[in-house]
């Protein structure tokens, strides 16, 4: 896939992730925590929203023949967290697997979900 359909995908994994009820946020990486907070002091006094590629993780497995998905997400509380993951991890999966078919792509896909945190 190019980056356009790598970016595609991205956001398809994180609508998916979102949609799920329990789901506060994504939580981005690091270093785009780190990169985002130098753009806003550069930036006059217009925030702007981390992309999707902060949020969600798409890598090729070696020799390409596979995705591997990671999802990094706050939660919210009320609901067991374990159920929450794994609804986000079955609704992102079927997402990935949906937007490859529709490019013509059949490839498996693994996703992996992680529980930043819980807001208060």
């Amino acid at each position: 896939m190019t980056a356009t359909g790598t970016t595609a995908l991205l956001g398809a994994a994180a609508e998916a992730a979102l949609a799920v009820p329990g789901v506060a946020g994504l939580q981005p990486r690091l270093a785009q925590r780190l990169a985002g907070a130098a753009a806003l002091t550069r930036a006059s006094t217009s925030p702007r929203r981390t992309p999707f590629e902060a949020d969600v993780r798409a890598d090729r497995a070696p020799g390409g023949s596979e995705w591997h998905i990671e999802v990094r997400c706050v939660l919210t509380g009320g609901r067991r967290a374990l159920d929450i993951a794994r609804n986000v991890h079955d609704r992102v999966a079927a997402a990935v697997i949906a937007h490859l078919a529709t490019h013509g792509v059949a490839e498996p896909v693994t996703v992996s979900v992680t529980v930043t945190g819980v807001a208060a």
